[in-house]
């Protein structure tokens, strides 16, 4: 480090690289004065003003850089230009020769590239343009603007290129002297996903990309990881030499010492917004939100929501709450500022509608409540899709039902949309119109009337009324929000209650109607539960359930091919999707399946102790409800319920006669009784390590969820629930 002398009154920057840009920014917290030079109007443009802080933009030859520092009697240079301005580099070297003034070259942290399984390395730039004419196919080009010309000399090369520049005039203006075509120009601000090098690899159909080792900052990893999933070569220009320099630390610990102050990163506080923008076009924020993204100094969110203008910002495509708190936990151990820097967290639509926005907050708020960050956190909604669409089509949305399938399966959709007048839809694309359209016509709603907003707020918006059937063969890809508007809606009853000649029925035995209503209010089912309906027969039992809530899930357990068919028959009769069918006989198909909050037995085969030991090693806080019409079969069931520690227990014996007519009289037709078994398994391990203890071990009972079933034989090896020797 070099001796401690008086205060400098400047610092000169040379600045290419984002580390150039922090290292300013640095500096400006703590008050220290210094000039940045750029070669662009860009590169002045993603500097933040600050009264410490002059721009010098344009380049310099060798005397101009001289006679500049002469004039502005800097203290110390640091070039921080990028890695392959070898010319600059050596020019500020030559003209500081002799001067006596501190240079300090600040190296960008790199990679190895040669790891790529897809890389292909190349010493300069005109070595690769020339591989490129063996290339077929078209080529995505990041090396930048300075040296295009290099890869326009053959017309067989220009004319496949795929050009991505800064957007900034210069850049474009280099573009177009050499012949590369408006649609050949990418023109964007990193940083670049991985995720999105791949989609542009995967929209352009690229065969081939050129990168130079650009190191961390550069975004070489994300193209590397792009070309490798593409599974296309990726071309690299190598680092020239492993050049001299410092570290960012180690530049900021120089400076500290010539300053005669500390100028690292101070913690500071972090005011964090998560902002709705709407639909996405900047015409539909908010003033607030407006405001909140100018202001901004970090702007994170999905890649399509930051292409809000934002230029003194830095931009993170992270939504992710396990993404967003590392990265502030992170900005504020390592912050540039000793003020307060503001975060904005973008969302498109209205925070608190079908919004990832709810989920962020809280993770935020445990971490502002734990101090493990200081900050603020407030909320900024936004114009939610259903709003607009409803706006512009002039109908309300507070009297109808609203539902989200961007990004997630709405099941029963057309059993909602049957039970309502008017439906808003948020879809992810075409497909989910498509599925919507599919969906009325198999549930025979073609009455139904669609109003299809397509890329709402943006100049391409188009609304139009289409049937059902047009929205099957809907191919226009983009964003849609869609109305259905149904003329006859039916109104849903809110108990069961389906009468049987409402089912299909065939040879099958079927659970009688008024038993089915007992069995289900005993069993007690919330709007999220897991059913596994055993020996379901018809699927009566199942389709009641489902049809109480479309959170419900079913799994109709059968055996017999006779019986899957007439389930699958009524579970397309009542359009009931959150059924699944399930082949196979119990217990051992209930093993693969995921683990039920619920069972009802209907039929056991015989298999009664070996069902309920499987049911409890799945929950042994399952709720179970279970039929019986024999006394044989309830004795079955008495001596297996010995073995489980249960709870809430109900036996009750139901029978039901029906009203016949026979000539001018009615007369009573008894049918036969059914008990009604219904109870809780008690999660305890003690009433069952005294029934093990006494012999009293089932055929089946699992130890734990996943592991093998335990056999008699296996009855030595017990002391107690959980444990063996």
């Amino acid at each position: 480090m070099y001796a401690e002398e008086e205060a400098l009154k400047e610092i000169l920057i040379f600045a290419g690289t984002t580390e150039g840009r922090k290292l300013s920014e640095c500096l400006a917290a703590s008050g220290i004065v210094h000039t940045v030079c750029v070669a662009t109007e860009y590169g002045e443009i993603v500097l933040k003003e600050h009264p410490a802080v002059t721009v010098r933009r344009g380049r310099m030859n060798r005397e101009e850089i001289r006679g500049f520092l002469q004039k502005g009697g800097f203290g110390a240079v640091v070039d921080a230009t990028h890695p392959y301005a070898e010319l600059v580099t050596a020019n500020l070297r030559a003209a500081m020769e002799g001067m006596g003034i501190p240079y300090l070259r600040l190296k960008r942290e790199t990679e190895d590239s040669r790891q790529g399984k897809t890389a292909v390395h190349f010493e300069t730039n005109e070595a690769c343009a020339q591989a490129l004419e063996q290339v077929k196919g078209n080529i995505l080009l990041t090396t930048g603007s300075k040296e295009l010309a290099k890869y326009c000399i053959s017309e067989q090369v220009r004319s496949r290129l795929f050009v991505r520049v800064l957007p900034g005039m210069e850049s474009l203006s280099r573009c177009l002297e050499q012949g590369i075509r408006g649609k050949q120009i990418i023109a964007m601000q990193g940083p670049f996903t991985a995720e999105m090098n791949e989609a542009t690899i995967r929209q352009y159909g690229i065969s081939c990309l050129v990168t130079k080792q650009s190191g961390i900052c550069g975004g070489y990893a994300e193209k590397q990881e792009a070309a490798e999933k593409a599974g296309i070569p990726l071309f690299v220009i190598g680092h020239p030499k492993e050049e001299e320099g410092h570290s960012f630390s180690e530049i900021c610990e120089e400076l500290e010492g010539l300053c005669g102050q500390d100028i690292r990163r101070r913690k500071g506080s972090l005011e964090i917004l998560i902002a709705g923008i709407g639909m996405g076009d900047q015409n539909n924020l908010t003033k607030e939100v407006q405001d909140a993204i100018r202001e901004a100094d970090i702007l994170l969110g999905s890649e399509r929501v930051l292409r809000q203008d934002a230029p003194g910002a830095e931009k993170q495509p992270f939504y992710l709450a396990d993404q967003i708190i590392p990265y502030l936990r992170e900005v504020q151990e390592n912050h540039l500022f000793s003020e307060c820097k503001k975060a904005v967290v973008l969302f498109s639509g209205d925070s608190g509608f079908y919004s990832g926005c709810n989920a962020l907050y809280h993770a935020l708020q445990e971490e502002i409540r734990e101090g493990r960050l200081n900050a603020g956190l407030r909320i900024l909604p936004g114009i939610s899709s259903a709003a607009y669409l409803a706006a512009c089509i002039g109908e309300t949305y507070q009297d109808a039902a609203v539902y989200s399938m961007h990004g997630k399966e709405v099941c029963n959709l057309a059993r909602r949309i049957r039970t309502a007048e008017k439906t808003f839809l948020l879809m992810s694309g075409v497909r989910d119109v498509n599925r919507l359209g599919e969906s009325l016509l198999r549930a025979g709603m073609s009455e139904c009337e669609v109003v299809t907003g397509y890329q709402l707020s943006y100049p391409e918006q188009r609304i139009r009324k289409m049937a059902p059937g047009e929205c099957a063969k809907l191919t226009e890809e983009g964003l849609y929000t869609c109305f259905v508007k149904n003329p006859a809606p039916v109104h849903q009853s809110l108990a069961p209650g389906i009468s049987d000649g409402e089912f299909i029925r065939g040879q099958v035995p079927m659970t009688k109607e008024e038993i089915r209503e007992i069995s289900l209010c005993k069993l007690r089912l919330h709007p999220h539960a897991i059913l596994y309906d055993i020996g379901s027969g018809t699927g009566s039992v199942a389709v009641e359930a489902a049809g109480l809530s479309d959170g419900i899930r079913v799994y109709a357990v059968e055996q017999k091919k006779e019986a899957l068919s007439l389930i699958r028959q009524n579970q397309e009769r009542f359009l009931l999707e959150n059924i699944i069918l399930t082949e196979a006989k119990a217990p051992e198909g209930l093993q693969e399946l995921p683990k039920a909050t619920h069972a009802f037995i209907g039929g056991s085969g015989g298999r009664m102790k070996e069902i309920l030991g499987t049911l409890y090693g799945i929950n042994p806080a399952m709720r179970v409800v279970i039929h019986a019409v024999s006394v044989e079969t309830i004795c079955e069931i008495r001596e297996s319920l010995a073995l489980y520690p249960t709870q809430n227990e109900e036996l009750v014996q139901v029978q039901v006669s029906r009203a016949q007519k026979a000539g001018h009289y009615h007369l009573m037709r008894a049918e036969n009784p059914v008990w009604i078994c219904a109870f809780d398994f008690q999660e305890t391990s003690e009433i069952s390590a005294q029934k093990m203890d006494a012999g009293e071990l089932p055929e089946v009972f699992f130890q734990k969820e996943g592991e093998r079933p335990f056999q008699k034989e296996d009855e030595c090896l017990f002391r107690k629930e959980g444990e063996r020797l």
